[in-house]
């Protein structure tokens, strides 16, 4: 289980140290504990009050009964799959998809004909299916980077990247990288380019989907991972329409190219990508209606 300390979880939810303090003394935290001085909290603790008594969608109540409750073949389930599988295709994974919801459903993996699976593909699914949880159980928290970086940290620990001496998991990353032969952000800009965007984004008040789109074309352009920038940027697309109570969508390959092009052209013409991400929104409101979800 990975701890945090109280500063490290109330920059990660957006609140005073002294607040998540208060919360621990009054036992709001579950599974908070003292050792010494210092109160030590589970990572995927959810705040109490402020994101629990909000009042939740339709669809995050659903995802949240459903994870909880380990409740199988419904919107939770799906979604777990579908984001899952389609997110690491797009980044080269070779697993089919009913391996993906092997893995979800059994926990284990059917041999195949052809090439060889890599470890990592399977490692970087579950670690997936991890961060699909923790979006959900942190949706209504602000997002920083404590955040994001905490993300990357379940998406790479335990894959072949986590033991290179240069690779920072869960951190900013150390090397010039590019993506698609263009060039991102320099390592050590990444830090001051990120809090920009994060005090842009948090100065809009009504957030839509096209801020939201905004902040994923910024994001893959700033490119602050060594790798692993696409996937967690769309898990963060994804809690922040949870958050912000608007349908969420699920880029599949259908969509890859027009994926690809918009956040290539969006600095010139907005209209792709966000066309793009709209017909994957039509997508899954029809998932939303199958099972029945008001929206």
């Amino acid at each position: 289980m990975n701890i945090l300390t109280s500063s490290q979880f109330a920059s990660l939810n957006g609140i005073s140290d002294r607040t998540v303090r208060n919360y621990c003394r009054q036992g709001k935290i579950p599974g908070a504990f003292l050792s010494g001085k210092t109160w030590n909290i589970p990572a995927d603790a959810v705040l109490p009050s402020r994101s629990q008594n909000k009042k939740l969608s339709p669809l995050l109540k659903a995802l949240k009964e459903q994870k909880d409750g380990k409740i199988k073949g419904g919107i939770y389930h799906r979604v777990q799959v579908d984001l899952t599988y389609n997110s690491n295709h797009i980044e080269g994974s070779k697993l089919t998809k009913e391996q993906t919801r092997m893995i979800f459903e059994t926990h284990t993996i059917a041999p195949q004909e052809g090439p060889a699976v890599k470890v990592d593909d399977i490692i970087e699914t579950v670690n997936h299916f991890r961060c699909v949880d923790y979006i959900i159980d942190h949706a209504t928290s602000p997002l920083t980077e404590s955040l994001i970086k905490e993300l990357h940290r379940i998406l790479k620990t335990g894959t072949t990247d986590s033991t290179k001496d240069w690779f920072a998991v869960g951190n900013y990353k150390r090397l010039p990288n590019e993506v698609g032969g263009i060039e991102t952000t320099a390592p050590e800009k990444v830090n001051e380019d990120m809090k920009e965007l994060l005090k842009w984004y948090r100065s809009v008040k009504d957030k839509n989907e096209e801020c939201i789109i905004t902040f994923h074309q910024q994001f893959e352009s700033i490119h602050p991972f060594q790798d692993g920038n696409g996937r967690v940027g769309r898990l963060i697309m994804f809690k922040e329409c949870l958050a912000h109570n608007l349908i969420p969508f699920i880029i599949d390959e259908d969509l890859r190219f027009f994926y690809y092009r918009g956040l290539r052209e969006y600095p010139h013409i907005r209209g792709y990508l966000i066309d793009t991400c709209l017909a994957a929104q039509d997508k899954f409101k029809m998932l939303l209606d199958y099972f029945r979800i008001k929206y």
